[in-house]
């Protein structure tokens, strides 16, 4: 309560530290600079990914697309580290419930690059940024209670 109260008349604590420093250590950010933070690369990676789909159309954007699209990802991804710690989140990143979406998403994020990159294979990174987006998804609604099994039940009625 003491800590709520210092955030709501300003008076941050630990801002002589560097950046760097207070990332990782999270429970050093105050609970402001850990939610503007957050705000800020979690608006940076849709901005990227946003970038990335307008670039989709250039002549060779869909390199840009992919790489942008796959930073924006990072990007949100990362930002929730800063909202909960970098170890914690990496812990509860491999939790039971999260690993087959981590896996798989992180397994998307190196593929749409391969891809494009050393395959040269369009069609094949713009199927990997769905899945991308796919496992993203499922991933960001498991920290939802019960989310997954209405988006289950959901498909299931739409489906049958």
């Amino acid at each position: 309560m003491d800590k709520l109260r210092r955030v709501l008349a300003g008076q941050e604590e630990n801002e002589e530290q560097g950046l760097t420093a207070q990332v990782f250590d999270a429970s050093t950010l105050s609970y402001s600079t850990r939610v503007k933070w957050f705000v800020i690369c979690f608006a940076a990676g849709i901005l990227l990914s946003i970038l990335g789909s307008a670039l989709l159309f250039l002549p060779n954007g869909m390199k840009l697309f992919a790489v942008f699209y796959t930073l924006g990802n990072i990007s949100a991804l990362a930002s929730t580290c800063f909202l909960m710690g970098p170890v914690k989140q990496l812990k509860r990143m491999f939790e039971k419930t999260r690993l087959i979406a981590t896996i798989v998403m992180l397994l998307c994020l190196v593929l749409t690059l391969c891809a494009v990159f050393w395959w040269h294979k369009k069609g094949l990174a713009i199927i990997f940024c769905v899945l991308q987006f796919l496992a993203m998804t499922w991933y960001s609604i498991s920290y939802i209670p019960f989310a997954r099994d209405a988006v289950m039940k959901c498909f299931t009625t739409c489906v049958s």
